[in-house]
């Protein structure tokens, strides 16, 4: 075939290849932090194991995410279903449901599967970790239930609802309790939302005398 006959196929830019080699790469990382932070913790999770699981240079990790501190956080970084921001009429009970479905769709199904916030409960004796826990839940799903609620007592409440569906992760994911551990959603979320239902009304506390 001569050279006035050949019809070679189109060539990417060689930018264009560098910026997909380097997503690509970014997020195999991610991936890899996410399971090994989840099963063995920060502390227990090094640069290199995780580097070596992607099989890349561990310097990689630093010129994607700057440090190991920060590729924790976007490990573990959690957004609450879209649903909890949604409008300001919808049933508490509904928004509930879906941070529970969340919660519970992520019980170990495979390795690095933990809900976020459970990942981070076992790194928790680390000051950093704590603060990015408490930013978290505290001034995310539970801010916004918060504002749901009526009542001078509504921030207790908001936070009591926030308590109850993680530790349901917990019991789950962690203690591995046996009957929670294995009940299904719709069997929960009867229970949860008779709870739920009642911390969302807006009644006087009776104190004991």
């Amino acid at each position: 075939m001569s050279e006035a006959t050949a019809q070679p196929g189109p060539v990417p830019p060689p930018r264009a290849l560098k910026r997909r080699d380097k997503a690509a790469t970014r997020a195999a990382l991610l991936d890899a932090a996410r399971r090994r932070f989840g099963t063995q913790g920060y502390d227990g999770t090094g640069v290199r194991d995780i580097a070596g699981e992607v099989g890349v240079d561990p310097a990689l990790v630093f010129r994607y995410f700057g440090s190991k501190e920060k590729l924790y956080a976007e490990a573990v970084h959690f957004n609450a279903p879209k649903t909890v921001t949604g409008g300001p009429h919808r049933p508490i009970t509904h928004i509930t449901d879906d941070l529970l479905r969340s919660v519970l769709s992520c019980d170990q199904q495979q390795v690095g599967d933990e809900h976020p916030l459970l990942v981070m409960l076992r790194s928790a004796g680390r000051a950093e970790v704590r603060e990015q826990l408490r930013t978290q839940v505290c001034s995310g799903y539970v801010q916004d239930l918060t504002q749901r609620l009526e009542g001078e007592d509504a921030a207790l409440r908001a936070e009591l609802m926030g308590a109850l569906l993680l530790g349901i992760g917990v019991m789950r994911s962690i203690v591995e309790s046996p009957v929670l551990g294995k009940a299904s959603f719709e069997e929960t979320r009867v229970l949860v939302a008779r709870l739920i239902a009642h911390l969302a009304a807006d009644q006087p506390v009776r104190k004991t005398p």
